[in-house]
This record gives structure tokens, sequence and C-alpha cells, in this order.
């Protein structure tokens, strides 16, 4: 039977094979031509081809019948998220169905959009797919046949080449097939791991940073931790630091820095006070011996002052002033960092210990320089007084950043800077506070791969994260998100030919994700490698139907609480 009768030649199907025809026959059982092996399995032919997107038609009753194949890819053969090959000339096609919906005619017909993924050269002898490589140079024409693509077809078309990489997980739906995220191409053009609360998505971080640390063991990854989970999970292959060790000198801030944690006041008042403030801090700059022989100083060099000094200099120029002029700006910045300096919660950052010019150590410390072996530092904010959290990470962002470019011309040590909750610390509003971090941070997310700063975004409202930060994301790496808002936002950052896998987002099971960009040769679907305990983050969730059960010790644990809520954590 013709392929004009809308149907396939039979030369091509198998032995075991009867497609149903769109003109309601059945092709004969006939054994396979001498050039097919046995994994060549029919299921259909494409109707129409455009650029990106094209149609198939399926043959129902044969995906009925494969799907009790003992092979996982072709038991799934057809369906939407699995792929298929066609061939044209002597190279496989590689697809990946999109959607599907029956033929207007019925009759056991489906109608399928497919995405193109890659292709690869066909080998001689068993037929199957090698040398795969992503992008079409030739496109098949209507008429040309759909096979399923079997597991041996996807251990080639997913098989890691040789640049260097990093397995994490199992590509669904097989059992034995790694997914692998190519390093260099994830880190050079920044990547995003998304994911609703519980899907597992602090522990898939904690699994890739430990791939790459295993692999980089000389790497320079800083993390910053808003929550105190991911100490327990780096503990002997990293740098752990919290209020009580990290030691951030104050006038390592910049101008603005300065700004959003000393000038109190909102409005009109502000841009006076802000100032006052640049007059200031540049005088008490300047008196540092360092300055002597410096001829360029602003107020934004990270040069040491005292804060006394600073406290005296606003003393003095207010004392300057004509009865006309208010001192009201003076007294209300002299009171903020007064007030800071007396609160044991900042000492971590205001202590008059921090004086002394440690900017060469702190640095070494916080971006691993050497790395002793423990490439990544864990920076956990938790303790950090809420209303300059955004400042520390600001100032630790700008860092990177800064240090990247002033060290162009020495050998380079490229840093990953990963955030964590990152829609607090890049909000889509771009009022109020916290603006000096979402500026550091977009600012990284488009300039930083010139200067080797690369950085993860870790979320779980991709939909709060400011506008063009997302997609300046080479690879998109998304657990189940439950929000409707949030997966139409991930649809618009991915790839074009990623499109069906998105539609799966929803239904991913917890440790499940799909990966799609730079990192991976094409969009997979992954179910994460289960991470040994003492490497998780600490992060599980509490039980309450166990712990409602729990009493006893009640006083001695509130008269602990208590004591260190007093304390303030001393």
């Amino acid at each position: 039977m013709d392929m004009h009768g809308g149907g396939f030649s039979a030369g091509d199907t198998t032995a075991a094979q009867h497609v149903r025809l769109a003109g309601g026959g059945t092709a004969a059982a006939v054994a396979p031509a001498t050039h097919h092996h046995r994994d060549d399995l029919l299921i259909g032919e494409v109707i129409d081809i455009s650029g990106s997107a094209s149609r198939i038609l399926l043959d129902a009753a044969t995906l009925g019948e494969l799907s009790t194949s003992a092979d996982a890819a072709v038991a799934m053969a057809g369906q939407v998220g699995a792929q298929v090959k066609i061939r044209v000339g002597s190279t496989w096609l590689v697809a990946s169905i999109r959607d599907q919906q029956l033929h207007e005619r019925g009759e056991g017909l489906i109608v399928a959009t497919i995405d193109f993924l890659g292709e690869g050269e066909e080998e001689k002898i068993t037929g199957r797919i090698h040398n795969f490589r992503r992008g079409v140079t030739r496109y098949p024409i209507p008429g040309s046949q759909v096979y399923a693509a079997t597991s041996h077809d996807l251990k080639q078309i997913y098989a890691a080449d040789e640049r260097a990489h990093v397995e994490i997980g199992n590509v669904y739906p097989t059992k034995d097939i790694r997914g692998s995220l190519y390093v260099d191409a994830m880190l050079g053009k920044h990547f995003a791991l998304l994911g609703s609360t519980g899907t597992g998505k602090s522990t898939s971080a904690a699994l890739i940073l430990h791939k790459i640390c295993e692999l980089a063991p000389q790497g320079h990854i800083v993390m910053i931790d808003p929550h105190g989970e991911y100490s327990a999970a780096f503990k002997s292959t990293g740098a752990l630091f919290d209020v009580d060790n990290l030691a951030l000198p104050y006038w390592l801030m910049n101008f603005e820095e300065h700004c959003e944690v000393f000038v109190t006041a909102q409005g009109r008042e502000r841009q006076a006070d802000c100032d006052i403030l640049a007059r200031c801090l540049l005088q008490a700059r300047t008196k540092n011996r360092l300055a002597e022989g410096m001829t360029k100083i602003t107020v934004d060099s990270p040069i040491p002052y005292l804060l006394s000094d600073l406290l005296n200099i606003l003393q003095n120029e207010m004392g300057k002033l004509d009865k006309t002029t208010s001192s009201a700006p003076f007294m209300r910045i002299k009171g903020k960092i007064e007030e800071m300096r007396a609160d044991p919660r900042y000492n971590f950052m205001f202590s008059g210990m921090l004086v002394a010019d440690t900017m060469a150590n702190f640095i070494g410390k916080i971006f691993r320089l050497p790395s002793d072996g423990r490439p990544i530092s864990i920076i956990d904010v938790s303790g950090v007084p809420s209303d300059i959290t955004s400042v520390v990470v600001a100032v630790l962002s700008r860092l990177t950043f800064d240090y990247a470019i002033w060290s162009r011309g020495e050998p380079q040590r490229p840093i990953l800077l990963v955030c964590e909750e990152a829609h607090r610390y890049i909000p889509a509003k771009d009022v109020g506070e916290g603006q000096a971090v979402r500026k550091i941070l977009e600012r990284i997310a488009k300039e930083g791969r010139k200067y080797g700063v690369s950085l993860g975004l870790i979320t779980q409202r991709p939909s709060d994260l400011a506008e063009g930060v997302l997609s300046q994301c080479g690879t998109i790496i998304s657990m189940r998100l439950n929000n409707e808002r949030d997966q139409h936002f991930v649809k618009a950052a991915m790839p074009e030919g990623a499109r069906g896998f998105i539609d799966s987002i929803p239904a991913l099971r917890n440790r499940e994700c799909i990966v799609c960009g730079e990192g991976v040769s094409i969009p997979i679907r992954v179910y994460l490698d289960t991470l040994e305990e003492e490497k998780r983050p600490a992060s599980s969730d509490p039980l309450f139907s166990k712990l409602w059960r729990e009493t006893g010790g009640e006083a001695e644990i509130l008269e602990r609480v208590v004591k260190r809520w007093r304390s303030q954590g001393r």
C-alpha cells in the first residue's frame, strides 16, 4: 500500500506490528527491510513541518501495544514529554512531544506537536543513533516516518561528552541513564534553581554544589544562606560563617550601603542627610594613614575609618552651622551610628575591633583564596538583624564583583555566588528598602560572566524576581511549582524547544526536576540522586503528628529560650 493512501509503507513495519492506516485498512505484517534493526518501532508519520515545531500523526493501537514494553523509553512512546526519532537521509532527527489531540477523523489516530531537539548519525549495522548534537540541519518532509526512541537511543542522546560534567540523577523514565550538567556552560552563564517549598530544593542545591566541589576541590563558592540550613550539609567541605565569626568590617561598605544603614530619613530629607554623610565620611576615610599617599579617594574607597572619627566630624560640622540651618540631619545620623555601635546584635559588623586593615584577610577567607580543600563558604545570615540583612548581602555580593574587576590581569580565580531565597534580594519592585543589593545582583546577572563571576539563584517565587534576572540565567533547573504565575514566568524564561517539558512542571514528583539551557545538551527531566544523610541541609519540616505526642521538660526549655532571647544569642 503506498503513502498516498494516507498510511505507512508496509516495508517499514516490523513483523510484530500492524499499523492502522488513516484510510482504515491495516498494513500487512511484513518482515523488516534488511537495513532496519529491531530497535525501529514505527509509530506514525510526519504531517506538517515548520521551523521550530511540527506535527506528526500517531497510531493509538500501536502505542497501546508498546505501552507494555519492558523498555521504559518504549513504553512511554508517544506520550507528552517522550522522545521520537525521524530518519532524514542517513541521520536521525530527535524530537520531543509537546501536546496531543485526537485526529478529527477519529479512527484511533492522534495528532501531536513536536519540538526538534537535535540530530545524530545512524550506525550502519544496528541503526542506532550515535554522535548526537543539538540543533537541526535538515528537516524531514511530510510523510517521513516516525519511530519510538528506545533506551539505547536515549543513552546516546543523553551521554555526556568530553566536557567537564557532574552527574546529578537518572533521566526520566529510565532507571540507568545518567543526567549530567556541564559545569563550565552552567556556571559561565549563571543558573537558577526553582521550586515550591517542600519539593526538595535545598537538598538539590546541596547535591549540585557537593558534586561541583568534588569535581573542583580548589573552587571558590560563596553561599548566602538566610535560614542557616546549609551549615549542616557542608561541615566537612565548607568554611562556615555566621554572626559569631563573620567579622565583616563596616568600612567595607560603599556610600550607597552606608546610606541604607545610617540614614533613616525618607523623602526630601533623605537626600540632604545623604549629602551630609558623604561629606563627613570622606573626611573620616582620609584621616587613615593608608590614605596619605593616595591622590584619588572617594566615599566608596574601602579605606578603614574610626566610627568615633566619623561622629567627631559630624559634631564639628554641626558646630560650624549658622543659626538658620537646622542641625536635625546631623543629630539623626549621629543617633543612628551611636545606636548601632551600642547594640550587641551589630557587633559582627560595627565592633571597635574591626577597624584594623583586614581587607585582604577577609576577602581571602570569604572567597576561599586559597581554598585549603574547603572550596565553599556558607554565610549564614539568619542571625543578622533583619534591618541590615540586605546590606550585608549587598556588601558580600559587591565584594565578589569588585574583586573580580580589580583582579583582572592576575591569574584568574572565578567565583560562584549562590543566593538562596533570591526573590528577597532581587525583588520585582524597584522602590523601598534593599535597593543596593538589588542593583549589585542585577549587575552581576548582566555583566558578571565577563569578569568571571557566576550567579546561582535559588528561589520558590520566580514571579517575584526582578524582570530581567531570570532570563539572564543560561541554565534553569525547575522543580515542581504549584503557583500558576510562577509557572508562567518560568515558561517565558525557558528556551523554545523546552516548552513541552515545561508543561510537566506541576506534575513533577519531589526530588524530580527539569533542566534546560546551557548546562545540558538537550532539556532533560531528572530524578535526582539521594544525598547521604550528613551532606543534607537541615531543612526538613517538623512532623506535627509525631512532635505533638511528646511532652516533658517545658519549663527548662522556656528558661533557656528566654535567656537566649534576652541576651540576643550571646
